[in-house]
């Protein structure tokens, strides 16, 4: 069952976006300093206009009429010099505040329990580092510095109009009350239409990387129709949200498009009036008229971006939830004192699903070598997870050296237990790159020996050795070597207890055995716990624990276990008899 990843609320995101101010406060504060200048700037044309207008109709000097005019050119000329350093103080501002909103989430889904991202999926985390992030730095970058600039052009726009005559402001924002009107009617339904928006993406996403992921499967099983239902489905639910947003956009700019020509209108009705009375002066109905004709620009700017702000407002909504997902950040967790590992009375159970593993007691003593089997489905790897801090017991511990495994931070866990999967990954760049991972002050020495230590011959053939580019438009690694690679990493990072749950899965029967018996002699001294089917590993392990439905029904040594002639016999029988064959 998928568990999806918290989003954050209104007010959490009003905080973070305030501490990401506060990290660049003085550079936020030149930008307002240098916004503030430009729609200074932008004020001193309109109001020059109707001081022409008065005095032409006063008879008044060209000369004057003249020398007002090149006025006008100057700071029109100031407001765009202005205006252009805004902007890119504006954008510098954006681009760093982004590269901190990226680190952060960086930071946070490296610390982020494994089991947190496989319950939530891969593709929801994968759209908020791509899709998310990419729509707030549109927002940093672009929307907030030009948002800002007509915020505040509007609001000195409006206080000249105001300055000139108090009923002609009055007038102006009693025009505005229609793009209020609409204005809230969008921002109530606009913030729950563009966080489903971004979860049916999240979901499109998921479904098409598992398609990909798993493509060879889908073939070799038949699954292509259901796969392309799935598909289908996710886009169907995407389809709707995006129609959704679509239709509130459809209701939202006609309306302000109608309630901008309002202002304009009454200014024009009272201010004539007034002229007529001789209460106000021809000129200055002009310059509000304009002002007014003017606040069209800012608010354009402003309703142009609404739509990118409420989307990145769900965005960052989702990013900054990652906060709120649990943490592998342990406070006060004492350090194991030894590498014994304990599982006392362990039960587990994948949500609400029947239980995987019912009352396990289990004892790693330091430095052995034992070796999980059972059939499929018996828990193996469930208990895998438990040992390797994975996931914690529903009931139960499971510690090394007295302290619960799951309570370790990343680091304290990796020093001392790792889990090997069949899973394994090949990163883009060279060999080095790919090894420096796990160990990067590791010389190239000790990248060779790790990889000599896990059978790794080819890489000492590849044409650039440990600088051979790996992946597309390199050397292309099949599945034996990419977890020849994974087994290298495990050997640089060195711990104490090393899990290995199939590890050797993907390699040919030969060359798993070669490769298990070299890491045997390199972790010599060290505990493994191997967990496979192949039962040579039970064989050359120093105990044997056989688990059946989730229970640990027998444990010792292979000779033991197979003069007991129980479960681990059979098991031995069978395997062995089809080895011989």
């Amino acid at each position: 069952m998928t568990a999806h990843l918290p989003i954050a609320e209104p007010s959490a995101v009003g905080r973070a976006a305030a501490r990401l101010v506060r990290a660049d406060g003085r550079a936020f504060a030149g930008v307002l300093g240098l916004n503030a200048l430009t729609a200074a700037a932008g004020l001193v044309g309109p109001w020059l206009v109707g001081r022409i207008v008065d005095d032409v109709q006063a008879g008044g000097d060209m000369g004057a009429v003249n020398r007002l005019a090149l006025t006008i050119l100057l700071f029109a000329l100031a407001q765009f010099l202005l205006a252009r350093w805004a902007r890119y103080a504006g954008h510098r501002f954006g681009e760093r505040t982004l590269a901190r909103v990226r680190e952060q989430f960086v930071d946070r889904a490296l610390t982020l329990p494994a089991s947190v991202v496989e319950r939530a999926g891969s593709g929801d985390l994968t759209a908020r580092g791509t899709t998310d992030v990419a729509a707030v730095g549109t927002t940093l970058r672009d929307a907030g510095p030009e948002v800002l600039i007509a915020l505040v052009q509007a609001l000195f726009i409006l206080g000249a109009v105001f300055v000139l005559n108090p009923l002609l402001g009055c007038c102006g924002l009693i025009g505005l009350v229609g793009i209020w009107f609409a204005l809230r009617w969008y921002l109530r339904r606009a913030r729950a239409a563009y966080l489903a928006e971004g979860a049916a993406n999240s979901a499109v996403t998921e479904v098409l990387s598992a398609t990909v992921t798993g493509a060879r499967t889908v073939e070799m099983f038949g699954l292509q129709e259901r796969r392309g239902t799935a598909i289908r489905e996710a886009l169907e639910v995407s389809r709707r949200a995006r129609t959704r947003t679509l239709g509130l956009r459809t209701v939202f700019f006609p309306a302000v498009d109608f309630s901008y020509v309002l202002p304009v209108v009454a200014v024009l009705m009272v201010g004539g009036l007034l002229h007529a009375h001789g209460a106000m002066s021809l000129g200055a109905v002009v310059s509000a008229a304009l002002y007014l004709r003017q606040l069209s620009e800012p608010l354009d700017a402003i309703l142009m971006w609404v739509e990118q702000l409420q989307s990145s407002s769900a965005s960052f909504a989702r990013v900054e939830g990652l906060g709120a997902a649990p943490q592998v950040t342990p406070a006060g967790v004492p350090v194991p004192v030894d590498d014994r590992i304990d599982v006392v009375g362990a039960h587990y159970a994948y949500g609400a699903g029947a239980e995987v593993l019912r009352g396990v007691d289990l004892t790693v003593r330091p430095g052995e070598r034992l070796a999980l089997v059972g059939p499929s489905g018996a828990g193996k790897s469930t208990l895998s997870r438990l040992l390797a801090g994975i996931d914690a017991p529903d009931t139960g511990t499971v510690t090394v050296g007295r302290v619960p495994v799951a309570a370790l931070g990343p680091e304290q866990l990796r020093r001392h237990v790792v889990l090997v999967t069949q899973e394994h990954h090949v990163f883009l760049g060279t060999v080095r790159d790919n090894l420096l991972i796990a160990a990067p002050t590791a010389r190239d020495d000790e990248l060779r020996g790790a990889l000599a230590a896990v059978g790794a011959d080819w890489a000492e053939e590849l044409p650039s050795g440990l600088d051979t580019e790996l992946g597309e438009g390199g050397y292309r690694t099949d599945g034996s070597q990419a977890q020849q690679l994974a087994l290298a990493r495990v050997v640089l990072a060195d711990p104490h207890t090393l899990i290995l749950d199939e590890a050797t899965a993907l390699l040919d029967p030969s060359t798993a055995r070669h490769t298990e018996r070299a890491l045997a002699g390199v972790l010599r001294g060290r505990t493994v716990i191997a967990i496979a089917h192949r039962l040579h590993t039970a064989h050359d392990a120093d105990r044997v624990a056989v688990m059946e439905n989730g229970r640990l029904t027998e444990i010792g040594t292979h000779d033991e276990l197979v003069a007991a002639e129980g479960a681990y016999a059979a098991l031995w029988s069978t395997w062995h008899g089809g080895q011989e064959r």
